[in-house]
């Protein structure tokens, strides 16, 4: 048997006596309601105008303090606005703010425990009356059923901003309060393991980078420091040219690349990502027949990328460790072989993430006419290399081998947590899953008041 069911602002749907119904926004609960915005929060308002100042009465807020790691309030910049704009323009906890243009534009933020402070012109407040929780609206804003209806929106709009005007008639779920309440308990219970894990990436980056410019400039053995071409390294360490511990310097195929498994797997730039080789996109030609054997990647070649829209990325390294067999290399990559007596292939491969290997590269390409960067194999072989021992090669490398390995660690757990909280965003916005079918009694505490 069905029924209609009528929101709030005058929106009706099919709807069922059980389970999920149907609406404009996809399914919710039976015993749920979706209204326009303006009928759960006040208007939108647009933010206050002013120049940003290193003192004031108040911080100023603007787009561009807001981190994909929320905002950093000690380091936001101040305004002074009159008090009599004050009532209007203040934030107080609950308020979610909008970036209505630029390249956030419609991603939002939940304010908490706000300094005195005020929003910037580009951003639009929405604050919610007392029937819809603050925070789960503010998740909602994370959801696809939001995103469909602001890409809508955009690409009705020459500018592809966000309006007031658009805002204001988003439809929003409205479950029960106490609902509302336990999502918006259970979102932040993962949100914030995913918040967790990504302080610990950038901790660990942060690590990885100190770990390699100690290495590579004081060594292991706290000895005295000689000033090179390089700057300063440990007194016992050569200095050589790339071309000096090489025995070979390649072109890739130029074999036309496409998805699919026909052909032989063939790497690409975007196979070359932060010193490892990464598979996720990858393509498959058929080289030509003088190619097979010449240009067939062994374990321990460098690729190095020669051609790159952005300045940083020409000269960018990674270290193939036979992830795939009778794999290749396109043609703007060149590898390089090194002779393993002299330098350890992941030990060039570290060097060249460090500042000073990276600006060694980058500093040297050659801008064409296209606007893209380009190194080639002379630049290549100009490159100068740090050479300690062997033996303390392999010490290095397996130093900063520990921190890697707790960088992808971080990343997998990341990722898990990422897809766990999109997973759970949508399943609870949907009612696909209702949150008090959760065994999750450490929450009731956490979503009262």
């Amino acid at each position: 048997m069905s029924r209609t069911k009528t929101t709030e602002g005058g929106h009706s749907c099919p709807s069922r006596e059980v389970g999920t119904i149907p609406t404009e926004i996809g399914t919710i609960a039976a015993d749920w309601r979706i209204a326009p915005l303006d009928v759960v929060c006040e208007l939108p308002q647009y933010g206050f105008t002013a120049s940003a100042e290193a003192k004031g009465n108040v911080r100023f807020l603007r787009i561009t303090d807001i981190t994909g790691s929320g905002v950093k309030w000690p380091t936001v910049p101040f305004c002074e606005c009159p008090e009599k704009e004050l009532g209007k323009y203040r934030l107080a906890s609950g308020d979610i703010v909008f970036a209505r243009i630029g390249a956030t534009t419609g991603k939002s933020y939940l304010i908490t425990n706000p300094p005195p402070s005020v929003f910037a012109s580009y951003l639009i407040r929405v604050r919610a009356k007392r029937e819809i929780y603050p925070a789960f609206l503010s998740q909602f804003f994370r959801s696809d059923a939001y995103w469909r209806q602001v890409d809508a929106q955009k690409n009705a709009n020459l500018k592809k901003g966000v309006s007031g005007s658009v805002l204001k008639t988003l439809l929003v779920p409205v479950p029960p309060l106490p609902e509302q309440r336990k999502i918006a308990g259970v979102l932040g219970v993962v949100q914030r393991a995913m918040e967790q894990q990504e302080r610990l990436l950038a901790l660990t980056a942060e690590l990885k980078k100190a770990l390699l410019h100690q290495l590579f400039t004081a060594g292991l053995r706290g000895e005295a420091q000689k000033q090179t071409d390089l700057g300063p390294v440990p007194e016992s360490w050569q200095v050589a040219t790339l071309e000096d511990a090489a025995v070979a310097f390649d072109y890739g195929t130029s074999v036309k690349c496409e998805h699919g498994k026909a052909g032989v797997p063939v790497l690409r730039i975007p196979n070359v990502v932060g010193g490892s080789i990464d598979l996720s996109d990858l393509k498959h030609g058929q080289p030509k027949r003088s190619e097979l054997e010449q240009l067939r990647l062994r374990d321990g070649d460098l690729l190095f990328v020669r051609t790159n829209g952005v300045l940083e990325n020409a000269g960018r390294c990674a270290l193939y460790r036979s992830e795939l067999d009778g794999c290749y290399f396109a043609s703007y990559l060149i590898r390089v072989r090194v002779d393993s007596s002299k330098v350890l292939p992941a030990f060039v491969n570290e060097y060249a993430r460090t500042e000073q290997g990276r600006r060694f590269l980058s500093g040297r390409a050659i801008r064409t006419a296209d606007g893209k960067f380009n190194i080639n194999s002379g630049t290549l072989k100009r490159v100068l290399l740090p050479l300690p021992s062997i033996e303390e090669q392999k010490e290095v490398v397996r130093q900063l081998d520990l921190v890697e390995r707790k960088l992808k660690l971080h990343q997998r757990k990341h990722a898990t947590v990422t897809a766990l909280f999109r997973t759970l965003l949508h399943q609870l916005m949907t009612a696909q899953i209702r949150v008090h079918d959760l065994d999750l009694p450490e929450l009731e505490t956490t979503t009262q008041g």
